[in-house]
């Protein structure tokens, strides 16, 4: 039974990689740009996740277990979590799918993430693990602390998120966003029905995981440990249904990714590949610490309305909003005003990769295309940067001239165009540069 975990996975993996889903860039979302867009998307898996929770318990179908919060652990563990996904580029779902991309940046950091975890759970770590996880309180649930049904929880959370998402849906249908000109099936996957999807997934993921005698849904954080001791050690007791399931999830974004053009391998600079190394480190200790990442806790655990799940994604949504304020900034560049003859090579971008004179200019940057129109080469930065680098440069560019943005990265195939839109400039181009790669130009509004 072990291999519906395999095929719910594929499915899930496709379902992220097409939606562009990941909840690092939906937190990060809210403090680099104010915009609640993202998290509203994780409101709707947690919301579709609590209905179809509360619907199995109901009926008996599960019986999910509640345990006493480690509040030490959670917090400190849901902190070290956030800094290392905003390092990392990407959260434990999304550094798995990302690796299915080709970024070989996430390749490196999924096995910092998958040994550190393992550390945590039973090796070289397991005593720290053990020790801050053995200070609890005895606090489950708020249903179980309030003596109410999880139904109340539930469908107020379903309405409060169908509010929001109305909201925002309604305001983007006044936005005149731009799309690459591709066929139905090769364009991506609206957020909100990724979201849908996926919480829908997470429901079927409880009764198939517990007809293997797992007790728990969706989970990346122990199958990526239990892979890596797997390897090591033989243990065939390892293979269970989770780790099925994130296997499954790197197959079904490979596909997606290999069937729509978006597979291309990319090597990392040393900047970014140290970044990874250490943001794995941090993802898996971190996990491990809080009892599950942004899928076990972020969405797992918040819709049973446990006191682990939304303390440990508070905690992780502050540890990313100091990530973003350390690391996440455009990189030095000259004023307008200073080179007007052109806006000059800037220095390279963060988490710019290697990928040889034919396909980036030397060191990436700005340079002059002809009078009042820019090329921004981005190809190889990890999202936000090249949204971050093209807001930097469009500051120095005077009304009507135009900005061509280079970039590979799937995420920024969104993020440019809808922040375009919603800056009031125009897109003139939007195409595909070979495989994994696109070229927007954004003429500069009033």
């Amino acid at each position: 039974m072990v291999i519906t975990g395999l095929a719910l996975g594929i499915v899930l993996g496709a379902v992220m990689q097409r939606g562009r889903f990941c909840v690092t860039g939906m937190l990060r979302d809210i403090f680099l740009q104010g915009s609640w867009r993202g998290f509203t998307g994780l409101l709707i898996v947690i919301s579709v996740h609590a209905v179809g929770l509360a619907a199995l318990t109901s009926l008996g179908v599960i019986a999910p277990e509640y345990e006493e919060i480690a509040p030490i652990a959670v917090i400190v563990g849901g902190l070290i979590f956030g800094l290392g996904i905003v390092l990392a580029g990407g959260c434990a779902s999304g550094t798995w799918y990302r690796s299915a991309e080709g970024l070989v940046g996430s390749w490196i950091a999924l096995g910092t993430y998958a040994a550190s975890a393992a550390a945590m759970k039973s090796g070289a770590l397991s005593g720290f693990n053990d020790a801050l996880q053995s200070h609890t309180v005895p606090l489950r649930s708020l249903p179980e602390t309030l003596g109410l049904s999880p139904w109340l929880f539930a469908l107020a959370l379903s309405a409060g998120t169908v509010v929001l998402a109305r909201r925002y849906l309604e305001a983007e249908r006044s936005l005149p966003v731009s799309r690459t000109r591709q066929p139905l099936w090769r364009r991506p996957l609206h957020l909100y029905a990724a979201a849908v999807l996926i919480g829908l997934l997470g429901v079927l993921a409880w009764p198939l995981s517990a007809a293997t005698g797992r007790n728990d849904g969706l989970g990346i954080t122990t199958p990526t440990s239990n892979i890596l001791r797997y390897v090591v050690t033989g243990d065939t007791q390892r293979v269970d249904w989770g780790v099925m399931l994130v296997l499954g999830l790197l197959l079904g974004a490979f596909a997606a990714a290999k069937a729509t053009g978006e597979f291309r391998v990319r090597v990392p600079d040393a900047t970014a590949a140290r970044r990874a190394v250490i943001g794995g480190v941090a993802m898996g200790v971190g996990a491990s610490l809080a009892g599950g990442c942004t899928v076990g806790n972020g969405m797992v655990q918040t819709s049973l309305f446990t006191y682990q799940g939304w303390l440990a994604l508070l905690f992780i949504a502050l540890g990313v909003a100091l990530g973003a304020r350390l690391w996440l900034k455009p990189s030095a560049a000259p004023s307008l005003s200073e080179e007007r003859g052109g806006l000059g090579a800037l220095p390279s971008v963060s988490g710019l990769v290697s990928l040889g004179a034919s396909q980036s200019t030397q060191g990436g940057g700005v340079a002059t295309l002809a009078p009042g129109r820019y090329r921004l080469d981005t190809f190889g930065a990890v999202c936000p940067f090249p949204l971050i680098e093209a807001k930097e440069a469009m500051k120095r560019l005077e009304v009507g001239e135009e900005l061509v943005i280079d970039f590979d990265c799937t995420q920024a195939t969104d993020t440019l165009p809808r922040w375009a839109a919603e800056d009031g400039h125009e897109v003139v181009d939007f195409s595909e540069r070979g495989a994994a790669g696109w070229s927007i130009t954004v003429r500069k509004g009033a």
